[in-house]
């Protein structure tokens, strides 16, 4: 019973910096374009086709 006393302070630190991690990328902009990544792989580039 006494290692709660120590597990529940650090769990709590522990999902409060995910939360404040998760905060972070939604203020700088992380998730606006979902599906531009995937577009961006299916587009060849000019430089793809160059071959020495």
């Amino acid at each position: 019973m006494n290692m709660l006393i120590y597990l529940m302070p650090i769990a709590m630190l522990m999902g409060g910096m995910g939360l404040l991690a998760f905060l972070w990328s939604l203020t700088n902009r992380q998730y606006d374009d979902l599906e531009g990544a995937a577009w961006r792989i299916l587009v060849e580039d000019e430089t793809d086709c160059k071959r020495p």
